[in-house]
């Protein structure tokens, strides 16, 4: 079996950093990309080498260039390729550069990521296995008055959905025939900008639903797990914000069901390496239906992790090396895979809630973190000193807390935020805060529109007031300098920002942690 002795990270943000320390610690060395607007960027000093790509190309262009990222891999002698999430993690052809190049990509083939990438075909796979899905059109034409035909048949409301990438992109909720034509050219225009490709179709919505995926982990030798499933109802805008292991709602016959309802889907393509395989359950009849699969890890595998106690990034590494599922977690059978006790994680980002969750951008002159145990912190952008620019997502740190409850864990997650300390730019802890407390949240009845229906939600008073935070900055910018302008971190401030090997469980952090 081959052993991989160098890995690159063709990533950013903590999904690197995730990646980098998790190879450092099975005795991998490890490889960095960066752009240079992201040269302050702690994936950079976590890696043992870490090479700038995209030179004129702009920041994130710079990270979509597979010419790039192969030849650094080559100069860098790296012999696989780990692709994070987003970005170049579901692209098949990145995945057919890394093979002709000779370098192993850690993931799914390129084939499934065919069958799989696009929403439209993986409707088809789940049709053909048997599993329910959501009534819905094939991919779209141009023809506005075939649309509109197919719209009224399978009847309002409906949700546009991009055929190709995650992440809510290209998404649009279309409630009559008068909102049709304007919502495709705005979720073509998105999706096209942040896939490259703005095909997309019409699916019947669920008006009373929830959001429950299931992590599924599969070898090269016909080898299929699933690791029981997570719930990410709490959304807004179709991006996830808390995320909870095992579904606490889910009977033992539920999670049967709907985890059967994935491996089918896995089986149907040879599934190999991490996937996730999403459904809608809607809440009045307790159906699932499916909705997508996601071909690699995800932002919330944390909490998946926590509970089954399963490393699932070491697990695709070892996978890419040849390993059997057993040897790859450590579970000789499904049955060997069970759950204990529950987690939760939470997304801290760097936006204003009470002002339509606009990004905020800026130095962070001071930062303190959660510490205690149970609490993991998975961050990738945060310690005192570092620059928050506009030219990537917002999010700051992933904080998960396991306990044997649901409600020990969500009382721990609480107690971690609250902890938190955050100067210079906004974030959205309090807002997070307040949903933790919120009856509909503690009594599992929220709906994935529960954030967009609830506007007490966003009635607190924050921890700092934004013109005290505006004279904050200033201030910094005299002492410090203007933050798109200013060096990188000193050593001592890269050092502090968090070393590899963070525990799951255990204390975790101080000022300057993440």
């Amino acid at each position: 079996m081959p052993m991989f002795q160098k890995i690159l990270v063709a990533n950013r943000g903590e999904i690197a950093i995730r990646v980098l320390r998790a190879a450092n610690e099975m005795g991998k060395r490890t490889v960095a990309v960066y752009a240079e607007e992201d040269k302050l960027g702690l994936h950079r000093f976590k890696a043992d080498e870490a090479y700038r790509i995209g030179e004129g190309m702009g920041p994130v262009a710079a990270y979509l260039s597979i010419p790039e990222i192969i030849r650094v891999a080559r100069a860098s002698g790296a012999d696989a390729i780990h692709p994070g999430y987003g970005l170049l993690s579901e692209n098949p052809d990145f995945v057919d550069a890394c093979t002709a190049a000779g370098i192993a990509f850690i993931g799914p083939t390129a084939e499934t990521m065919r069958a799989l990438g696009d929403k439209a075909s993986a409707r088809r796979v789940a049709v053909a296995a048997g599993v329910p899905v959501i009534p819905a059109t094939e991919v779209l034409g141009d023809d506005m008055d075939a649309i509109a035909a197919q719209a009224a048949q399978i009847g309002y409301p409906l949700m546009l959905k991009a055929s190709w990438g995650g992440g809510g992109r290209g998404m649009r909720p279309i409630a009559s025939e008068a909102e049709l034509a304007e919502k495709i050219r705005e979720g073509r225009r998105e999706a096209e900008a942040a896939f490259g490709n703005g095909e997309g179709y019409l699916e019947k919505m669920i008006q009373r639903a929830r959001h429950v995926e299931v992590q599924l982990l599969g070898d090269s030798h016909g080898g299929l797990y699933h690791l029981y499933e997570r719930d990410c109802t709490v959304q807004r805008r179709n991006q996830k914000v808390v995320e909870r292991a095992p579904a606490p709602y889910l009977s033992d016959a539920q999670r049967a069901e709907v985890c059967g309802l994935a491996l089918r889907i896995g089986r149907a393509v040879g599934y190999r390496n991490a996937g996730t395989v999403e459904f809608l359950q809607d809440i009045d009849s307790g159906a699932f239906y499916f909705i997508e699969v996601n071909p690699r890890v995800q932002v919330e595998h944390t909490v998946t992790e926590e509970v089954t106690g399963i490393d699932i990034v070491q697990a695709q590494i070892r996978i890419a090396e040849g390993a059997t599922l057993a040897e790859a977690t450590g579970a000789p059978s499904q049955e060997a895979v069970t759950l204990s006790g529950h987690a939760i994680q939470c997304r801290v980002t760097t936006e204003d809630p009470q002002n339509n969750f606009i990004p905020d951008y800026g130095r962070i002159t001071a930062y303190r973190t959660a510490t205690g145990n149970g609490i993991r912190l998975d961050g990738g952008t945060a310690y005192a000193g570092a620059v928050i620019t506009r030219f990537y997502d917002s999010l700051l740190v992933k904080v998960t807390a396991w306990a044997q409850t649901p409600d020990a864990a969500i009382r721990r997650m609480d107690r971690a935020l609250r902890e938190f300390r955050v100067r210079g730019v906004s974030t959205n802890i309090d807002f997070v805060i307040n949903l933790l407390k919120h009856p509909t949240f503690l009594s599992d009845t929220a709906t994935t529109k529960f954030i967009d229906t609830t506007p007490e939600l966003f009635d607190f008073t924050p921890r700092k007031d934004r013109a005290t935070r505006i004279l904050t900055y200033l201030a910094d910018i005299t002492v410090n300098g203007h933050p798109e302008t200013a060096g990188r971190p000193r050593p001592a401030e890269a050092r502090a920002a968090g070393g590899l090997g963070v525990p799951v469980h255990g204390d975790v952090g101080q000022i300057g942690e993440d």
